[in-house]
């Protein structure tokens, strides 16, 4: 089954054709991140504009390296949240719009589902269900038990910013250009983690996590001066050194609490170099093994969103032309929850 997937959650304009659920023909991307740099941060407006400019040649893009026209695609597979909701119509008319046109198969995707996927995509092991899923992106940190594909529990979430929130606004207290997550890391690996003292603030307390003491922390520290050179490297590996210990902390207790010995790791900020060194760590004290997809499958991508939708359609879940965009989208255990993706004849052929 060949499906076609769209990702325009953000700022990422991106499409990919997978086989399976598992096999990556095509896989095409237009990053914004030079656009929204200069203003320090994402604008919504900015984003939707250029999605609308660019998510048909990105298709044609995908569809070029698979080798196929879109008459070959058997199934669409686009997200619907969360997100930016102007970002998100646009990638959910444009699905639409294809399904209708091609009558074919539409099942839409939760992002976040998407990124857990990503670990499924191409050859090599893969992780057994149930395992412990740790979501960290730019917009959500999760760590939940995957039960399977399209059933969770969560376990804990933060209650306020996100890690990636976080690595950005330090980053910009500290003089930095957006994104600011590499840059972090990168001077991390110079730095002093213990030169600066910072709080971990939720460590020891249950699973959820919270990173706005922590961001607080670092914008008094930087009150009345301003770090450079092996100073700033320092502030970078103090602060996360700060972050990633109270990750760690939860994820390892919850391998061992749940007796699960399998850890998957997704979203952009597994790609930081801190984070999966002390996931490591943790799975080698708790016997456990850890999964990661490789760093371009840990950033917006279309390949996941596929992949994500292909395990919703082998289970017969199809949406109708009644999908919509939601900015909030929380993972939803029951498939077949809300109308638009009850099980059911869908936009097209089945």
């Amino acid at each position: 089954m060949l499906i076609l997937g769209i990702e325009t959650s953000c700022d990422e304009t991106a499409a990919a054709v997978v086989r399976d659920g598992q096999h990556v023909l095509g896989d095409a991307l237009f990053s914004q991140v030079t656009m929204h740099a200069v203003y320090g941060g994402i604008v919504p407006e900015v984003a939707s504009r250029a999605h609308i400019e660019k998510v048909l040649p990105v298709v044609d893009e995908a569809l070029a390296q698979a080798g196929v026209g879109i008459e070959a695609i058997d199934a669409v597979a686009v997200t619907r949240g969360p997100g930016l909701v102007g970002a998100l119509l646009v990638g959910v008319q444009v699905a639409k719009a294809l399904a209708w046109s091609r009558g074919l198969p539409l099942v839409g995707v939760n992002h976040l589902e998407g990124h857990l996927a990503a670990v499924f995509l191409g050859d090599g092991e893969k992780p057994r269900f149930p395992h412990i899923g740790l979501l960290v992106s730019g917009g959500h940190s999760e760590i939940l038990v995957v039960e399977g594909h399209g059933r969770y529990r969560m376990l804990g979430a933060t209650r306020d910013d996100a890690a990636g929130e976080a690595f950005d606004k330090v980053g910009k207290m500290c003089g930095m250009g957006y994104p600011a997550g590499p840059d972090i890391d990168r001077l991390a690996t110079t730095g002093n983690p213990k030169a600066v003292t910072l709080p971990r603030a939720m460590k020891n307390k249950g699973y959820d996590m919270s990173f706005s003491g922590l961001k607080t922390a670092v914008a008094q520290h930087l009150q009345g001066h301003k770090p450079e050179g092996q100073a700033l490297a320092d502030l970078c590996a103090s602060f996360q050194a700060a972050l990633v210990d109270q990750i760690v902390d939860k994820v390892e207790r919850a391998l061992v609490e749940e007796h699960l010995f399998e850890l998957v790791v997704s979203g952009g900020v597994a790609a930081n170099r801190g984070l999966r060194a002390g996931l490591a760590a943790a799975c080698a004290r708790a016997k456990a093994t850890l999964f990661a997809p490789p760093p371009s499958r840990c950033t917006d991508n279309a390949a996941m969103i596929a992949c994500a939708g292909y395990h919703r359609l082998i289970a017969g879940e199809r949406a109708d032309l009644s999908l919509n965009a939601t900015a909030s989208l929380p993972l939803d255990p029951r498939p077949s929850a809300s109308k638009s993706a009850r099980k059911g004849p869908g936009v097209g052929r089945s």
